[in-house]
């Protein structure tokens, strides 16, 4: 599930945090793990809410509330996964196919070196952008192979498609081809 919103709750000693569940099963009392960012703590689930009525297990393409008693306010932010501990990983790099739209939609020119704003599910994180070798520039209605290197790690798979945007304008999408370390 990604982190979509967090609340405190209970003055400050319990955090809710919302989303969608993108695949499997979640039940009251099952241990998730917080990926990405300066994540990596495992916790337990303390209740599951949909549509403000208590349940006892979720399951994929619900939204969903998870009460996570005792977190620290601030230690789970947009962005983060919640995951079956080991299930998914954190990555600061990945090789990608990417597509760029028309100059009237937004497309602009990519050349190496270039810090991009990469919208990865519902974390935003910044990444410096390396061509393929012998690829000069990426211009407008074109797409080709990048490696990204972002500037946190954020939870990443195989497969996964992304957004980015370009001096402040939606430039493109890509897909995440490979992960690298």
């Amino acid at each position: 599930m990604c982190v979509e919103d967090v609340f405190d709750t209970h003055q400050g000693r319990t955090v809710l945090v919302t989303g969608r569940i993108e695949r499997g099963r979640v039940r009251e009392g099952d241990e998730v793990e917080i990926v990405g960012f300066d994540g990596g703590t495992v916790l337990p689930v303390g209740g599951i809410d949909v549509y403000r009525r208590r349940v006892a297990e979720a399951r994929a393409d619900m939204n969903v509330g998870l009460s996570l008693p005792g977190t620290a306010s601030g230690s789970v932010a947009r962005g983060q996964v919640l995951a079956a501990p080991g299930s998914v990983g954190a990555h600061a790099r990945f090789t990608a196919d990417i597509a760029l739209p028309a100059d009237d939609h937004g497309g602009a020119e990519v050349r190496t070196g270039e810090r991009l704003q990469i919208h990865l599910r519902a974390a935003v994180v910044r990444g410096a952008v390396t061509l393929a070798p012998g690829t000069d520039v990426l211009r407008p209605l074109h797409g080709g192979t990048v490696t990204v290197a972002l500037e946190q790690p954020v939870a990443l798979e195989e497969g996964q498609p992304f957004a980015f945007r370009h001096h402040g304008r939606a430039a493109g999408t890509g897909i995440v081809t490979r992960l690298t370390h």
